[in-house]
């Protein structure tokens, strides 16, 4: 029986509007590109959610990946708030599986920069049970290890938990360890999936 739903935060329960951001800036589309290949587009952008380097280490890295955009790179990395914007649909999802009787927890690859100054974006966390953003625990998806810490934290049995992720691999990796999973691509379709799941 299912008895837990566990959401990635990114692109399922709010949106990762890196793009929009970095336009915000006015920048023209050459620079955005370099922005882009220097910063979510780079292999070091992972080092922002694995949690062992400081803000500072992680912009010096950006910036030795382009060092021609530095300045826009300062200017982007000041403030990321507006980098995390949350689905209205969050919140009223969240309530109705837990007043079905579920438990709700969350599993993200998360930085942060962006834990603190996206918080108002994160409102819904305080509706759900817990969870890991991985620069707490230093452990990132599809890491088997960390379903396996949240299992573990929260005493979960992982056949009584189904994982909701928009990328692939975190979701085979969570099935790996016992768990039920589903790709978000749209909400409708990840709802109805889901009922048919809860259902079955």
């Amino acid at each position: 029986m299912i008895r837990n739903i566990i959401f990635d935060i990114g692109n399922v329960l709010a949106g990762f509007v890196w793009e929009e951001f970095f336009r915000s800036f006015g920048f023209s589309d050459e620079v955005f590109e370099k922005l882009a290949d220097a910063t979510v587009r780079s292999d070091f952008w992972n080092e922002m959610d694995r949690g062992k380097l400081t803000d500072d280490q992680l912009l010096e890295g950006f910036i030795q990946n382009d060092p021609s955009i530095e300045k826009e790179l300062c200017q982007v990395f000041e403030n990321v708030t507006d980098m995390i914007q949350r689905y209205d649909y969050a919140i009223p999802w969240l309530k109705e599986l837990k007043e079905k009787g579920y438990h709700v927890y969350y599993i993200s690859n998360f930085a942060h920069k962006a834990h603190v100054e996206c918080e108002k974006a994160l409102d819904f966390l305080a509706e759900m049970e817990g969870g890991i953003l991985s620069y707490q625990d230093r452990l990132i998806k599809p890491d088997p290890e960390i379903y396996r810490l949240l299992c573990s934290r929260y005493g979960l049995k992982a056949e009584e938990c189904i994982f909701i992720d928009d990328t692939e691999r975190n979701v085979l990796a969570a099935q790996k360890e016992g768990m039920k999973g589903l790709i978000f691509h749209t909400l409708e379709q990840t709802k109805e999936e889901l009922d048919q799941l809860l259902s079955a």
